[in-house]
């Protein structure tokens, strides 16, 4: 009898009602999963001597950071961790500064390792946190030169601070162009290339999620406005920012500038990568423009 139950046409379309919220309900899910804070102890390193130091940020939280000593403190350098990462991971670039002679500043973002925050913001609340720092090792060592040395999101947080930092030099590893961008990058590698088309679904949640907008993040516009030395360095296998975008951000930035490719590095640890070459850069670049 005719009637009962639905058509084939009206099961498909509730079929694909129901499939559209799940997959609005899993976008919702994954980007509460990427803004979460990702907080936790950490353990002072066994081969740095260190002090443990703490300085207010206006991102509203107390940033825990571990402060490195030389014995000519010939100028001091701030690393930045990138996202969901911390301090810990930036020992091996300390010592390598140490070294040299300089002070050198590790420290957690808001909302990573021991320094408190409600979200990750990806480089907008974080760029605060820089200029916190930078505040901090310019009274701890006043008269003293500084450089910052900023890792994926950690350059990004150096780049966007506003006004920019009062530095010399400034170190930027792998960092994004925009957020739109970052996003697209991260969903190919998961999903393919055809689904780079879903990365509004994740970037429309920002003013929801953090309080920002998506013309908030766009590093490759901020780096055209700061006028001190940089240091551009990225992988040429990089998937995460994919080197044409690397490049792009060094075309589109003021001079003074340099670029420096890693051939066959992906987002990885550059230091571990290729040592020598790292080494040479950074420590060059330094010595020439922390005067």
């Amino acid at each position: 009898m005719r009637g009962r139950g639905l058509s084939q046409g009206k099961r498909f379309g509730i079929a694909a009602i129901l499939l559209l919220v799940a997959a609005l309900v899993a976008v919702w899910v994954i980007g509460a999963d990427l803004c979460r804070a990702h907080n936790h102890a950490t353990q002072m390193p066994a081969n740095l001597v260190v002090e443990a130091v703490t300085f207010p940020s206006v991102s509203g939280s107390t940033i825990h950071g571990w402060l490195a000593a030389s014995v000519t403190n010939r100028g001091v350098v701030v690393l930045q961790h990138g996202v969901r990462s911390d301090k810990t991971t930036l020992v091996t670039r300390a010592q390598m500064l140490k070294a040299a002679g300089y002070a050198v500043l590790m420290f957690d973002f808001q909302a990573h390792g021991e320094s408190p925050g409600a979200r990750i913001i990806f480089g907008h609340l974080e760029s605060l946190d820089s200029r916190a720092a930078v505040a901090f090792v310019k009274q701890r060592f006043p008269g003293k030169p500084v450089g910052v040395l900023g890792v994926s999101m950690g350059a990004a947080a150096a780049a966007l601070a506003r006004p920019a930092l009062e530095v010399q030099a400034l170190v930027l590893e792998m960092v994004y162009p925009t957020i739109e961008e970052a996003t697209k990058d991260r969903i190919e590698i998961r999903l393919g290339r055809f689904a780079r088309c879903l990365s509004p679904l994740l970037t429309l949640q920002l003013p929801l999620r953090i309080g920002c907008r998506v013309g908030d993040l766009q590093v490759v516009d901020a780096v055209g406005k700061i006028g001190v030395p940089k240091l551009f360095m990225a992988g040429t296998e990089d998937r995460d920012t994919k080197f044409a975008e690397a490049g792009e951000i060094f075309n589109r930035a003021a001079a003074p500038k340099q670029f420096a490719p890693f051939v066959g590095a992906r987002h990885q640890d550059l230091l571990a990568f290729s040592p020598a070459q790292y080494s040479s850069l950074v420590l060059n670049f330094f010595n020439t423009f922390l005067q």
